[in-house]
């Protein structure tokens, strides 16, 4: 849905109330995905002058709150484009925080007759999407690339340049913690059926339940840490492992009429699931590329479906085996 611009100058200020921290969790959450938005246009932050400086944002409300929140007792003004209320980085990849939005924004905005100098700063995660030269000869203004996180902008602004580390994307612990919520929505309900298969099948409903929160929690957790380049690799991996001490508890406890075919059935079924959400983070991971993830996909969805086809007829196999008494 495009937003029209509005022709005045809003106002805003650095402050994050209740209402948008309840708008934070729920985007957190996945809730209302596409509805974490605001108005595109130019604000004033502060009481700026004909002299102050430009930033430039997406419409995405988290993005929008966490740029005006580090510029507390500053004056600028802050440019937000309509990416369709997606984040910086997605909407440079998407095409909504691109060149021709720029050049779309500065027109509609009538930022010519704001200002008196011809400097726009851009967050360096939109420059796969703006081509600087066009900018300039569209529209006069000169692109500049701040930092890659909001928080480093006073010191950028007070310094006048991005240093290596405020160039540098980090994607610590925290980082990929924070986007893990999310697939709890997204998994919503399997995870329910889960939780009835582990009251119905105690142990082998466990031992979904656990290799799926895992798959969500611990996967990113451990990301830096588990072997191979390839998401999927790391995540059929980190499956392995996590299914062998159920394994092992299975053969050393009453349990223990394990056969060969049940062992493999588990192995095959939930070490490509687990393959499967590795796979799903690369959307959200700077450890892989646009084109990184498709090749991702054509070399391991096929594969582990068939891992997880031959896990399930195996499981059906070895369960008539036990019940007819072939085994």
């Amino acid at each position: 849905m495009e937003e029209s611009y509005s022709e005045e100058v809003l106002r805003t200020d650095g402050k994050v109330g209740s209402k948008e921290r309840r708008d934070h969790i729920k985007a957190r959450l996945g809730f209302d995905r596409l509805g974490h938005r605001v108005r595109p246009g130019l604000y004033a932050i502060g009481s700026p002058g004909r002299g102050s400086m430009v930033l430039v944002t997406a419409n995405y409300s988290l993005s929008f709150d966490a740029v005006r929140s580090c510029m507390q007792g500053r004056n600028a003004y802050l440019l937000v484009l309509d990416t369709k209320g997606i984040n910086v980085w997605c909407a440079a990849g998407k095409g909504t925080f691109g060149t021709a939005e720029v050049l779309k924004a500065v027109e509609a905005t009538g930022l010519k007759d704001v200002v008196d100098h011809r400097v726009l700063i851009l967050p360096q995660l939109s420059a796969p999407g703006v081509t600087v030269r066009e900018v300039k000869d569209g529209c006069g203004f000169k692109v500049e690339f701040g930092p890659v996180r909001s928080e480093d902008l006073p010191a950028y602004l007070d310094g006048g340049a991005c240093t290596e580390a405020m160039r540098t994307v980090r994607f610590n612990l925290r980082d990929r913690l924070v986007l893990a919520p999310v697939e709890l929505r997204n998994y919503r309900w399997g995870l329910l059926l889960l939780l009835l298969a582990a009251w119905l099948v105690p142990f082998y409903g466990l031992m979904a339940m656990v290799l799926t929160l895992s798959g969500l929690f611990l996967f990113p957790a451990l990301l830096p840490y588990l072997p191979h380049q390839d998401l999927s690799f790391r995540g059929m991996f980190l499956g392995a492992l996590l299914v062998t001490p159920f394994v092992l508890y299975q053969l050393s406890s009453v349990l223990g009429t394990l056969t060969l075919l049940a062992v493999a059935a588990e192995y095959l079924l939930l070490v490509p699931w687990l393959g499967y959400l590795g796979l799903n983070f690369t959307g959200s991971t700077t450890f892989a590329s646009r084109t990184g993830v498709k090749r991702e996909i054509f070399t391991y969805i096929l594969p582990m479906a068939l891992m997880a086809v031959s896990g399930a007829a195996i499981a059906v196999i070895g369960a008539l085996g036990y019940w007819g008494g072939w085994f």
